[in-house]
């Protein structure tokens, strides 16, 4: 299993701290310039470094589609994304090695300036969402409940699909519908087009909306 480097070394300023203060509180040696160097770097310096690199490797863990999917709401959502049969644009997006592991966070996040601030603001929402209307309810109960917050832009497909390649142009579908796609007025995911992220959830909703009428 592949050890993220900011784990091992919140490991190792963890471990490096807790000799100096046992080192400390065995020997009780006098306040020397000596020790307040070393009570300085085990109750300041490396805990401070741990908390740092902690951060970080807790970021990297948040953007794989098993935290993604560790809500058992988003469990049926993660197994179609890493479905190697599914033909669905998330699993499809998943075997490309530009999108591996991390396909859900790539997908979904916010770019731009504050685009990581952003995104895991939005992942604030979906704790609160999970814990007061989701965490309660079975699959089958949930899953026709589940909507995404906003429509899917075409702008964050156009990130890696500029619309301005030769090849995407040569495509008629793609060339008549070029200022719609643009404009964002024809989803990329459309029917029709390149169809639903995650099918057997649109196709959830669509018998629930057929049974509504």
């Amino acid at each position: 299993m592949h050890l993220d480097p900011f784990i091992a070394l919140a490991l190792a300023t963890t471990g490096i701290a807790v000799v100096l203060l046992v080192w400390f509180l065995i020997k009780r040696p006098t306040l020397t310039r000596n020790t307040k160097l070393v009570l300085l770097f085990g109750i300041g310096i490396l805990p401070v470094m741990t908390a740092a690199n902690g951060n970080v490797a807790g970021y990297h863990a948040m953007k794989t589609r098993t935290f993604c999917g560790s809500c058992h709401v988003m469990t049926p959502y993660k197994d179609d994304s890493a479905d190697p049969n599914s033909l669905g644009l998330a699993a499809r997006h998943g075997r490309n090695e530009a999108f591996g592991a991390e396909n859900c966070y790539t997908c979904h996040a916010d770019y731009g300036m504050f685009g990581t601030i952003t995104t895991k603001l939005g992942g604030l929402r979906h704790v609160y969402e999970y814990t007061l209307n989701f965490h309660q309810l079975t699959l089958e109960e949930a899953i026709p409940k589940i909507h995404i917050r906003k429509p899917f832009p075409n702008s964050t497909c156009i990130r890696c699909h500029s619309t301005q390649n030769p090849l995407w142009m040569k495509i008629g579908e793609h060339a008549s519908t070029l200022v719609e796609t643009r404009a964002g007025t024809l989803s990329c995911a459309s029917a029709g087009c390149h169809g639903a992220a995650h099918p057997f959830s649109h196709d959830i909703h669509e018998r629930a909306k057929l049974g509504a009428k």
